[in-house]
């Protein structure tokens, strides 16, 4: 990206143009989360397997982070407007058919649709977002607006989505997606310009091919003995994926321009940066979706009023997002990334003593303790692995930091989902694989509605411990790998400016 001269003030066109871009953005997000309140309704409509809701709920993400890195490299060879134009424009085709599909396999179709096309909006509005600011001090205000709306979006989403089907139907989860989509079309040409690297890599297909196929069997092979118990196509399906994973990341250390530079990896404070991207996610998702199934279909909680019971913790977390920065200033990122840990820590712990009755408070606290930690690993994520790398490997690195936040939030509902599923399959009145399955039997007695109910707590008990568990684990490492006076690679090179996004 070439040099151009520094202006005080970006210009009306650029703040209108980072006002445009911040709407795909949002969606992007959003559309991450905003099905947790929904699956109740949908699983009445449509009335999709246990397998075929987690696929509902986390196709989108997988599709968005497996193929996050290649769309950016993409970007780079096409244009990044372009591919912003295109990648819109199937969003919104594919918000269309999930809020009209007449079948769970087709919405678990639209929604993978809406992944693919969601790929190719972050890192092409991250390009076209810098290209409009070219004062290092308002690039940087600028894109932490964007972090700030990204984290916005994903805490925003379940309000959203509840606030709709207190009045609408579940598609419209969707159709709000339109308006947004058509905006950015008609406005964009005239606000944004082109952008194209001086350079751009090849795309190496079998790279792209075998991380998704392979990432995808895993998931599948895990959601399938959650779901059905072991099995030999599970096992098939598994080791599969494992031996496609393997070879991708063997076949990356021999490419010129690795789709994912693994080499990065052998600096701690980059792993755990990175870590920190995708574990919170992860338990983020999993802890919003399954609160949403306990609120509705265990306490009998409407709708709006479980969408209301989020606003507290989205509150927090919106807001930390936004002060992180200014406060790691003062603290240090160390300082940071332990309290980011430890208080997701704590707010998944507080969801242990809710049950079949009460348990409103509880949740409310959880999200609010844990929300602290969420913002700040939205704000710091990012800046810790790209200031753990050298210069000329900040791009790989942030590529690789934005791809950990959409595998976390997809994994989160995979792994701890499926933990969940198989606790209420064991321990639950064997009549249905899933609550709202359960419930819907037409003699069931108050009894075996009872007994349901407690395994699916059980199963929210158990995910929050598990996820709980790996986060104090992480801020473990936190307090013995990093140091408050940097990086390994930046105190090698002693650059005391700060690394430009």
């Amino acid at each position: 990206m070439t040099t151009q001269h520094v202006h005080s003030s970006p210009g009306l066109r650029a703040w209108l143009g980072l006002t445009v871009i911040l709407g795909p953005v949002l969606l992007v997000s959003m559309d991450g989360s905003i099905l947790f309140l929904a699956m109740p309704r949908i699983s009445q409509d449509l009335t999709p397997t246990a397998g075929q809701a987690l696929w509902i709920l986390d196709v989108y993400g997988f599709a968005v982070g497996s193929l996050l890195i290649a769309f950016g490299n993409l970007g780079d060879r096409y244009g990044r407007l372009e591919l912003l134009m295109i990648g819109t424009t199937v969003f919104g085709i594919g918000s269309a058919a999930a809020a009209f599909a007449p079948s769970a396999e087709l919405l678990i179709v639209a929604r993978a649709l809406m992944g693919v096309a969601g790929a190719t909006l972050l890192p092409s509005a991250l390009a076209v977002l810098s290209e409009l600011f070219t004062d290092p001090r308002r690039r940087a205000q600028a894109i932490g607006i964007f972090a700030a709306a990204f984290a916005a979006g994903f805490a925003i989403g379940p309000i959203a989505g509840g606030v709709l089907l207190e009045r609408f139907w579940w598609g419209s989860v969707f159709l709000i997606n339109l308006p947004v989509t058509a905006l950015f079309l008609i406005f964009a040409p005239a606000l944004l310009r082109e952008v194209r690297a001086t350079s751009p890599g090849r795309i190496d297909v079998p790279s792209v091919v075998t991380s998704a196929i392979g990432l995808l069997l895993v998931i599948y092979a895990v959601k399938r003995v959650a779901a059905d118990g072991p099995s030999g196509g599970a096992a098939v399906a598994g080791a599969a994926g494992l031996v496609l994973l393997a070879w991708f990341a063997r076949r990356q250390r021999h490419l010129a321009h690795p789709l994912m530079d693994f080499s990065l990896f052998r600096d701690r404070v980059f792993t755990l940066a990175i870590v920190t991207g995708l574990v919170p996610l992860a338990a983020w998702s999993a802890s919003a979706y399954l609160a949403g199934v306990y609120l509705q279909s265990v306490l009998g909680l409407p709708v709006l009023n479980a969408a209301l019971l989020a606003v507290p913790g989205a509150a927090v977390l919106t807001v930390t997002c936004v002060v992180t920065p200014h406060v790691v200033d003062r603290i240090g990122k160390r300082a940071a990334l332990v309290a980011c840990h430890f208080s997701i820590a704590a707010g998944l712990l507080l969801l242990l003593p809710t049950a079949i009755t009460g348990g409103i408070g509880w949740y409310v606290a959880s999200t609010v303790v844990a929300g602290v930690g969420y913002g700040i690993c939205f704000s710091v994520v990012a800046d810790t692995a790209v200031d753990a790398v050298p210069v000329e490997r900040a791009g790989s690195a942030g590529a690789i930091a934005e791809t950990s936040n959409e595998i976390g939030n997809a994994l989160g509902i995979a792994l701890l989902g499926s933990l969940a599923a198989l606790v209420f399959r064991l321990q639950g009145p064997d009549l249905a694989p899933t609550l709202d399955e359960t419930l819907q039997l037409p003699d069931l007695t108050p009894v075996l509605a009872a007994e349901a109910k407690t395994a699916f707590v059980t199963g929210l008990h158990a995910a929050a411990a598990a996820a709980a568990v790996l986060h104090v684990v992480l801020g473990a490492l936190a307090l013995r790998w990093l140091r408050n006076g940097g990086s390994r690679a930046h105190r090698q090179q002693e650059n005391p400016n700060p690394p430009a996004q």
